[in-house]
């Protein structure tokens, strides 16, 4: 089984270096028979090379015929001198056979409305609106508590506390006195003794209302002409008893507070947004998400409130949804994962349909009408939807952003360069700049016009060609060639190695609970990737699972300062590779979603460590996503690559080994 993975990958490198060679040669069909043998030929040797390059590395360029290329150790190839290129200094020009050898795909620039997913999480909380206290309006002592635990749900009127209160007493005797007296100047042929005498009867009677007696209760106090000796306090409202502050036989001065009810049928959601998502988040969005209770069941509310201060701690700014939970079935303290979906216009516009043109309460999401008015719960005007970021009921194309495919743009750093076929054949590389990414687009701030045609797919192989000639390209802007006899393998091997080869990052100092939280991350990872390269869905599935739980379980609070901020930044990547690894369908699709893990994860372990976990091999498959390259964690020397599994099990090559404390080990 293992010469057969073998086989494979050595026939997956024959292709690559066929398709090199051919564009590299100025655009026809690859000559020969097609054998996967890499070796110079005579021909090759007496030609007159400028310099001998790597089909798969074009960046590496050497004098020396014989060398091998220092980071996948193939055979290179002659780049011989040859007359003036036709066109600029970064155009190509291909035949229609090596356009199809190369794989090369164009797309017309366009605008169009897209949508971005961002994924949020939070935890649900009490309505603050919908909270009641019952308190004791008048001083006196509990003798007898009816709800005498929390957790109770009460109705509106319900019996809750029996009070004795001396000055109650007092209060309702005022009132018996005051109503005998009115009656004995019923009769009275003085006006202004009837008035003062009813006027002191309603006073009395309102001093008992505002100390919290019913009318039913002043009306049989009225009727016995006797005071009662307790007050019975009623529930003003329904709902859960969540707070018990007292017990029966405690004495209680005005105010103080005895129950608090919250009123469950509408809940809050609470959730996170990192910096880099409020640009997606409005007021009045609607969002869905998940609970752990509820598997699969999928509820929604809308965005009432965007926190105006971030959280200087996480990075974080709070994000208020409501949500109607007539079933009660949503309980405060549930953990939830949310997900918005937000239509991208210029500007930073959001097109909602459903809110184009209308107008909506700023107090109230849920409240929406065709036209100006007051909220029908707190009395506030409305607002047109325009106001709050919306694009217009009457946009038109130009509200739509102009948008490229994800797929399209080469990138490095803060470069963005793009192949432009200018005509049938005639690619020009140039440099443009993107703004955000929306999904599978992104939107294009300058560079391009709607209408011209760009390559999707087989980019980095005509940038490859044209590096191979030395002229500027996306990883040599200046143009020109590494120095003959540049042999620092190295350095070029871990150049080539993108992130995961960044320069060594400062080791920062964590508690030892933090370090086994770590470990149950990186253990995951590990199952990640054994499951991809086993080719295994349904393992791989489980362990992006047991990913995104172990990063849930992960206490942010246990580290402070500069580790703080390093968690932080790595959180939100490795969170969202996880989750889209989880929503995978595809096999493909968590290939792709395990590199941003893995990126993460190198500089995750570079940073803290793999929490108690021996060692981490960093490996790098260079045929990676059309030889783009990718790099991953192991715990064991074998290579086992999750990029290709059964395709390509031992393509790859070891970089590095961190031990457990993120430093390189000298093994």
């Amino acid at each position: 089984m293992k010469n057969s993975k073998i086989l494979i990958a050595i026939g997956g490198l024959t292709a690559a270096f066929v398709v090199g060679l051919a564009i590299g040669r100025g655009g026809g069909p690859a000559s020969g028979s097609g054998h996967a043998e890499h070796a110079p030929t005579p021909a090759m040797e007496g030609g007159g090379a400028r310099f001998w390059t790597c089909s798969m590395h074009p960046r590496i360029q050497l004098s020396d015929a014989k060398a091998k290329c220092p980071i996948c150790h193939m055979d290179l190839i002659p780049v011989k001198g040859g007359g003036e290129v036709p066109g600029g200094a970064r155009d190509l020009s291909l035949s229609p056979a090596a356009q199809k050898l190369a794989g090369v795909q164009t797309t017309v620039v366009e605008r169009r409305f897209v949508d971005a997913s961002i994924r949020l999480v939070g935890k649900i909380e009490y309505d603050e609106t919908r909270l009641g206290h019952i308190t004791a309006r008048v001083p006196g002592r509990l003798d007898r508590l009816y709800v005498d635990y929390t957790g109770v749900r009460v109705a509106e009127g319900d019996h809750m506390v029996r009070l004795y209160s001396p000055e109650l007493m007092e209060a309702q005797q005022t009132l018996i006195q005051a109503l005998e007296t009115a009656g004995r100047l019923k009769n009275s042929e003085s006006d202004l003794a009837r008035q003062r005498a009813a006027a002191t009867v309603e006073s009395s009677r309102e001093k008992l209302r505002l100390w919290g007696v019913d009318k039913e209760q002043i009306a049989r106090i009225e009727a016995s002409e006797e005071p009662e000796e307790h007050l019975t306090i009623n529930a003003a409202s329904g709902g859960i008893v969540v707070d018990k502050n007292a017990v029966e036989g405690m004495y209680v001065q005005t105010g103080t507070r005895i129950y608090t009810i919250a009123d469950l049928s509408r809940v809050w959601v609470k959730l996170d947004a990192y910096e880099s998502d409020l640009a997606w988040l409005h007021y009045g969005q609607t969002v869905t998400f998940e609970t752990e209770a509820f598997p699969g069941e999928r509820f929604s509310g809308k965005i009432a409130f965007i926190d105006p201060a971030l959280n200087p701690r996480t990075r974080t700014v709070k994000v208020r949804v409501n949500v109607e939970n007539g079933a009660g079935r949503l309980k405060p303290e549930m953990f939830v994962r949310a997900i918005v979906h937000s239509r991208v216009a210029v500007g930073g516009k959001v097109m909602d349909p459903g809110l184009a043109g209308k107008w909506i309460s700023p107090m109230h999401p849920e409240i929406v009408k065709e036209g100006p008015g007051d909220c029908d719960i707190c009395g506030m005007a409305l607002v047109k939807a325009e106001e709050l970021g919306y694009v217009s009921a009457d946009a038109g194309r130009d509200e739509a952003p102009l948008v490229i495919p994800v797929s399209a743009p080469l990138l490095t750093g803060k470069r963005a360069v793009v192949y432009v076929e200018r005509s049938p054949g005639m690619f020009e590389g140039r440099e443009i700049e993107l703004g955000r990414r929306a999904g599978d687009f992104y939107l294009v701030k300058d560079g391009l016009e709607e209408g011209e045609k760009i390559v999707t797919r087989g980019a980095f192989k005509i940038d490859s060609a044209i590096q191979i000639q030395a002229r500027p390209s996306m990883m040599n802007p200046e143009g020109g060639g590494a120095a003959a006899g540049h042999h620092h393998h190295e350095h070029d091997a871990h150049a080539e190695s993108g992130k995961a080869a960044a320069p060594q990052a400062k080791r920062l100092q964590t508690p030892e609970a933090f370090q086994t939280q770590l470990g149950k991350v990186y253990r995951a990872y590990l199952e990640l990737g054994t499951g991809l390269s086993a080719d295994d869905s349904t393992a791989t599935r489980a362990a992006a699972g047991l990913l995104v739980g172990a990063l849930a379980k992960v206490d942010m609070a246990l580290v402070e300062g500069e580790a703080h901020a390093a968690w932080m930044k790595r959180l939100k990547p490795l969170r969202q590779g996880a989750q889209a690894a989880v929503d995978a369908t595809e096999i493909e699709v968590a290939r792709k979603a395990f590199e941003t893990v893995s990126n993460e994860m190198i500089l995750t372990v570079r940073q803290f460590g793999s929490g108690g976990v021996a060692k981490a091999n960093v490996f790098h498959c260079p045929m990676a996503f059309g030889n783009q390259g990718a790099s991953w964690l192991q715990s064991n020397d074998e290579l086992e690559n999750p990029y290709f599994g059964a395709r390509m099990y031992r393509c790859g090559k070891l970089l590095e080994t961190l031990d457990g404390q993120g430093e390189v080990s000298d093994e």
